[in-house]
């Protein structure tokens, strides 16, 4: 198990990306949170196998279709 602080920079607010990471990341068994930060990003706390957790990063790179994702943070 390893757990992971990701924020996600770009058109990232209003384009359903927190409601989309949550589906994906129930549809891979992830545990965590999800919130819009007040600088325009999301930001994520993810937790799970590390496979699936690296999965869930390279999901967050590219989002939902309406997003445009300029940069992914990962700590």
């Amino acid at each position: 198990m390893i757990r992971v602080h990701i924020k996600i920079f770009g058109e990232v607010q209003g384009v359903f990306f927190r409601r989309s990471a949550k589906l994906e990341a129930e549809r891979l068994e992830i545990v965590g949170w999800v919130k819009n930060s007040d600088e325009g990003s999301v930001e994520m706390m993810a937790q799970g196998s590390k496979d699936k957790v690296e999965g869930f990063i390279k999901w967050c790179k590219k989002g939902p279709p309406s997003a445009r994702v300029e940069r992914v943070e990962v700590c």
